[in-house]
């Protein structure tokens, strides 16, 4: 992993991207779309990292603070956040706008892991 963290989700941004979406292979990648102010984003927040640990060996699971990587943000046409969008070889597979709760993320993890 590119995170020098050893658990949560990996933090991603303009210059990390691609290169993680790239090098995740056949494993789903989970990119929540975020920012500091966002209050449904902050309730989010601990599920995506509690999700990282749970799925380490089956998926990525990121975090994309919008507000410092627009760029990325206006790329996916990330309008509303939070946004949890699923990638499988690079390409978009799922998305949730608005908080979906620990179990809506799970299913989306899921299903992209099939």
């Amino acid at each position: 992993m590119m995170s020098d963290k050893t658990s949560g989700a990996t933090y991603l941004s303009s210059s990390n991207f691609e290169k993680t979406l790239k090098d995740a292979g056949e494993k789903p990648v989970l990119v929540d779309f975020y920012a500091e102010w966002c209050g449904p984003c902050k309730m989010a927040g601990p599920i995506i990292d509690e999700l990282a640990d749970l799925y380490k060996s089956k998926a990525v699971v990121a975090k994309l603070d919008v507000d410092q990587n627009q760029d990325i943000a206006s790329q996916y046409g990330v309008m509303s956040i939070p946004t949890v969008i699923i990638f499988k070889n690079g390409k978009e597979v799922n998305r949730q706008t608005g908080f979906a709760g620990k179990d809506g993320y799970i299913k989306m993890l899921d299903e992209a892991g099939k």
